[in-house]
């Protein structure tokens, strides 16, 4: 990995634990493992399709209270690891810092934005709900798996 995307990366970390109260070491692997629930609550439709959609769950975990966890894995940087060139990084970089802004502005109350405060199943069709959720219902509280999780789950 270039020097540069290294730096840029640990850059971004800092600014997103800071924003989102986290003490993550690395927010940018894209390896994650989520609950049902958290999956079944988040409005990730409304997201990006590109590389910032893991950073605007991120900010919608913190946004809905759900807990943040880590799990160490290994990780090699080589020269083949990331393809990303510097073009499509400088607009990852900031499209992120944009992602932390508008979370910003959202929890100080000065802009409200859908992606933060409505849930999935206010946001799905009905047919898509009775596909994607539990009996087309919002599911309950229950056994979480790790990765993302409510506050208060052991």
């Amino acid at each position: 990995m270039p020097r540069w995307k290294y730096v840029s990366n640990r850059f971004l970390t800092t600014v997103e634990n800071l924003v989102l109260g986290q003490r993550l070491s690395e927010m940018h692997t894209g390896f994650r493992a989520y609950s049902r629930r958290f999956l079944e609550t988040i409005p990730f439709l409304l997201n990006s399709d590109d590389f910032v959609f893991d950073t605007e769950v991120l900010a919608q975990a913190s946004a809905f209270g759900f807990r943040i966890g880590e799990i160490p894995v290994p990780t090699r940087y080589f020269a083949e690891a990331s393809s990303v060139n510097f073009r499509r990084s400088v607009t990852y970089g900031l499209s992120t810092l944009m992602v932390m802004w508008r979370f910003t502005l959202h929890r100080l109350g000065l802009r409200r934005y859908r992606q933060f405060q409505v849930k999935l199943p206010d946001i799905i069709s009905r047919h898509h709900a009775n596909e994607v959720l539990r009996n087309g219902t919002p599911p309950e509280r229950g056994a979480e798996t790790t990765g993302v999780m409510p506050d208060g789950a052991a």
